[in-house]
């Protein structure tokens, strides 16, 4: 999958796939595109698992590594215990503070962290499953898009085109969120099972 290959799922479930005809150009399908990848890397976004060093003495870990950030999950350490030592911490800017009891000793610690996905003109951190996901949501927000400002829908509803033109991409919409909803539940669950016990809260 890249981003000219999601351009094409896009344009097929916009019924948009006569070149020497487009309704919308690829600038517009792109940023349909990434609205839609950002909105589902919120949901479902990619877990990633970093090493970072904390600092003797200091209850404070820089993050500013850890970019395209959407959350932190989890912060252990001192690592390789069983059970593993999850601590307690805040989240401000790209500073980690430990608010229980532990503090740095120089020593790694591991962050368990979210980031938003990415996808360009040669990659992607989408998973399969996720692809079509994706592309109905970015074509809910170029029919959106277009309904603030066309009115030249004919084919789409008559005299109520631009009302049936809304509508459809609403519907698209919501449909796209109900799924995103369906698969963040899905995640927490997992999250929640593989570290309900762990903890030493």
């Amino acid at each position: 999958m890249d981003l000219s290959t999601m351009r094409t799922l896009v344009r097929r479930d916009l019924k948009d796939e006569d070149p020497s005809n487009y309704r919308w150009q690829d600038t517009e399908i792109d940023r349909a595109i990434s609205r839609a990848l950002a909105e589902l890397s919120r949901y479902v976004p990619r877990e990633m698992k970093s090493n970072i060093a904390t600092t003797d003495g200091s209850r404070e870990i820089d993050i500013s590594s850890l970019t395209d950030r959407v959350s932190i999950d989890r912060v252990e350490f001192p690592v390789g215990g069983t059970p593993r030592s999850f601590q307690r911490f805040a989240v401000y800017a790209d500073t980690i503070t430990l608010t229980g009891s532990a503090e740095g000793d120089g020593e790694d610690c591991n962050i368990y962290w979210s980031k938003a996905h990415t996808l360009d003109g040669s990659t992607s951190t989408i998973p399969s499953f996720l692809e079509d996901v994706l592309a109905s949501g970015a074509a809910a927000y170029a029919v959106l898009a277009q309904t603030q400002y066309r009115t030249d829908t004919a084919g789409f509803g008559g005299d109520q085109a631009d009302r049936d033109y809304q509508n459809w991409g609403i519907a698209m919409l919501k449909e796209f969120k109900s799924q995103l909803k369906r698969f963040g539940k899905c995640r927490k669950l997992k999250v929640g099972t593989l570290y309900r016990g762990d903890d030493n809260e």
